[in-house]
């Protein structure tokens, strides 16, 4: 690494020496953890203050998806581990197809358990990456990067933009170069790690933030929610099973045999079945009232009403 890159390195915040745990070594246990919990206190204010640019990202994916993008995270190490995981997490969360949130790593899939040394230094890895998984224009590229300068993620966000898909970056640093790569920048400014340069820490939790609420949010607001209930969770074991049956009864008030029985008609599909039992109708009238509302209970009931 040239020396004028080790210097602006040591520059960022997240590289930076905290005053406040620079006698680490000599505090006990209790005195450590209590630091880091001081310091993790810091990071939702930090990120309360993105909240604007956030909100845009977000609707930018709720709207990409609506026309068929797909949402892709593309990062190097823990950050990329921190994408690849909030990605993995959708399709039993939100029903979705495990194609239409991705997470892409510097490395490849076998880095999120062991790292692959040098992946994040190349700039060109990631385009060809992103090629693999048939990049399109419709796509949103989301780019983390603690440091806000890794070459993978610099690389991949030029990459995204040149093929036509829109792009977000999110950085623990201000002015972070990977900004300029964006058509959307979330700075999270999360400063000196209690352990010098661990980014794991402040900015990896500031980070996983983010990605729950750009994904929750994006989400919410295409119709996989009705309240605060997920109503298109995908039973796919038993703790998930009941979770949709208690679904089912909470979204409509219905006694719980009544919507194990409702949940059962409707293929296990809890949004089916909250609609079967809100509009009084049978499962093939409920599935096309959803059709109708593009997927969103809520209108799928009022168009019932008429």
């Amino acid at each position: 690494m040239p020396n004028e890159e080790i210097a602006t390195l040591a520059a960022l915040s997240t590289e930076g020496r905290n005053p406040r745990s620079q006698d680490l070594d000599t505090l006990d246990t209790l005195q450590i953890l209590a630091l880091m919990n001081d310091e993790d206190a810091t990071v939702a204010g930090a990120v309360r203050a993105a909240l604007p640019a956030i909100a845009r990202a977000a609707d930018h994916i709720a709207e990409a998806r609506r026309a068929g993008g797909r949402l892709i995270y593309l990062g190097a190490g823990t950050s990329g581990r921190i994408g690849l995981l909030d990605a993995v997490e959708c399709p039993p969360t939100f029903g979705t197809s495990p194609e239409d949130v991705l997470g892409v790593m510097a490395g490849g899939s076998q880095a999120f358990v062991r790292a692959v040394e040098g992946a994040e230094d190349d700039p060109e890895l990631a385009g060809r990456e992103l090629d693999a998984i048939g990049l399109q224009a419709s796509d949103v590229v989301v780019g983390l990067a603690a440091s806000g300068r890794t070459p993978y993620v610099i690389g991949g966000l030029r990459a995204a933009r040149a093929r036509g898909a829109s792009t977000v970056s999110i950085a623990c640093n201000a002015n972070a170069p990977i900004s300029a790569e964006a058509d959307i920048a979330i700075e999270v400014v999360t400063g000196p790690e209690v352990l010098t340069g661990s980014t794991r820490l402040k900015a990896g939790t500031a980070q996983k933030l983010v990605c729950n609420m750009l994904s929750t949010a994006s989400m919410v607001r295409g119709g996989k929610a009705y309240g605060n209930l997920m109503v298109d969770v995908r039973p796919s074991n038993a703790k998930l099973v009941d979770r949709a049956q208690r679904i089912v009864a909470e979204a409509t008030g219905a006694a719980r045999p009544d919507a194990d029985a409702a949940l059962a008609s409707a293929g296990d599909h809890a949004k089916t079945a909250v609609v079967m039992l809100l509009a009084d109708c049978d499962a093939e009238a409920a599935a096309a009232l959803l059709r109708e509302a593009d997927g969103n209970v809520r209108r799928a009931v009022e168009l019932a009403a008429g």
